[in-house]
């Protein structure tokens, strides 16, 4: 028996079903991955119990020099992994990440000109019900009608009319590969700062399959999981000549002390992403998302911008006459986890939407091909062909359970 089984039986208990259930679905949901057991064993370390409010050489708690260490581990790693100035690998999530950048560079009023939402925008890039939105005047640009890509015309025509002194590139269900030169020279040429928010990419941009902001952008923004395939956390990038300013807004300015053993794991994620590997990987998670994006468009969905370049794919159901949330939920039964998710000029509220956001690094973290992208296209299709249908749940539901066994997760949590 375990400590925590002794302990807290209800909450090993939780924890085991959450193990069981992570082993037997389908993980589609394009902000998710699976963490190494390094990782794991990183954040579940006794760094958890040490405080370290400032930074590695600069703290206002004694007893840091060992965390000292880690932290400097994690952010040569990650300025090496992207060839970044400088870097800060304290804030909690992408959401602290992208706060601290505002902090740094606005002051309340401040104009900034983001990704609307429904077009593949994030919360933090100006939302209403986000500090992002009540503490700024937001201005925001979205996609092309006909071709559903970035409209640079419009980012450039509102740029030069509202003059933003911010001006963010990225998003949360872009399916295609952002250019954030463009957004570069816009910048330049009204005066403002540009952040690039590379959450969802980020691992691809490590790799090289994907283009970098670095070196273009002020603030290159991230989290740590999803395509990084690290522990849920966040991280700042910047030009040294804005190093101290941000260092200052992220402590004291906007948390307090570190959370020292999520640093530790951010090192070993980024010491992964280091290994010859690591650019397989990612090939493979690119690789798959095109295929599953070309087997449902030969079953006959509707993808927004018509595929991917990425690893995520965005699927309009307007034409099969289904919302974002039956479709969720009637996977879900199928043990097929994916999100509802706004589509570009969304008809539909948040919480229905008319389209549901697919994405491919969890299934190839645990070993899953080109070959499980057209099965996994097809239990896809017979759920939502036969929306509601008990026994075709039942029927997917057991090859699905044959699918993943076939890549198990974590097995020697399983028992």
């Amino acid at each position: 028996m375990t400590s925590l089984e002794q302990v807290d039986p209800d909450i090993a208990k939780a924890l085991r079903a959450e193990a069981e259930r992570q082993n037997r679905n389908l993980e589609l949901i394009a902000s998710e991955n699976f963490v190494s057991e390094a990782v794991l064993e990183a954040m579940g370390s006794v760094l958890t119990n040490k405080y370290a409010e400032g930074y590695p050489g600069r703290r206002y708690y004694g007893g840091c020099e060992i965390v000292d260490i880690a932290e400097s581990l994690a952010i040569a790693r990650a300025k090496e992994l992207f060839g970044a100035e400088h870097a800060n690998v304290q804030p909690h999530s992408g959401a602290q990440a992208n706060m601290a950048v505002f902090f740094t560079l606005l002051k309340p009023g401040d104009t900034v000109l983001g990704p609307n939402l429904s077009h593949g925008g994030h919360l933090t890039a100006g939302s209403p019900v986000n500090y992002s939105g009540k503490f700024y005047s937001i201005v925001a640009y979205g996609v092309r009608r006909d071709t559903e890509l970035i409209d640079l015309d419009q980012v450039r025509d509102l740029a030069r009319r509202h003059r933003p002194k911010l001006i963010i590139a990225g998003g949360s269900a872009f399916p295609r590969a952002i250019d954030f030169k463009p957004f570069g020279e816009i910048a330049g040429e009204v005066g403002a700062a540009l952040m690039a928010d590379i959450a969802h990419p980020a691992g691809l941009v490590a790799a090289g399959l994907h283009p970098s902001p670095v070196g273009v952008a002020d603030f290159v923004t991230t989290t740590t999981h999803k395509t990084l395939r690290g522990p849920r956390g966040g991280m700042v990038m910047c030009r040294q000549a804005h190093a101290a300013a941000l260092d200052k807004t992220v402590m004291p300015g906007v948390q307090g002390g570190p959370l020292m053993h999520i640093i530790a794991a951010k090192a070993v994620a980024f010491r992964e992403a280091q290994l010859p590997e690591w650019r397989a990987y990612q090939q493979q998670v690119v690789r798959n998302a095109t295929a599953l994006a070309s087997a449902l468009l030969a079953r006959g969905y509707r993808l927004v911008s018509g595929g991917t370049d990425t690893h995520l794919l965005l699927v309009d159901l307007t034409p099969t006459g289904l919302t974002g949330k039956d479709a969720q939920e009637a996977l879900d039964r199928a043990w097929i986890t994916v999100n509802k998710n706004t589509i570009p000029y969304e008809t539909r509220s948040p919480m229905v939407t008319s389209g549901i956001r697919i994405g491919t690094p969890a299934v190839t973290t645990r070993g899953m091909a080109e070959p499980e992208m057209a099965e996994i296209a097809r239990l896809i299709d017979r759920i939502l062909g036969k929306l509601g249908d008990a026994s075709v749940e039942a029927s997917v539901r057991g090859e699905v359970q044959e699918l993943t066994a076939r890549f198990p997760l974590y097995p020697e949590r399983l028992g």
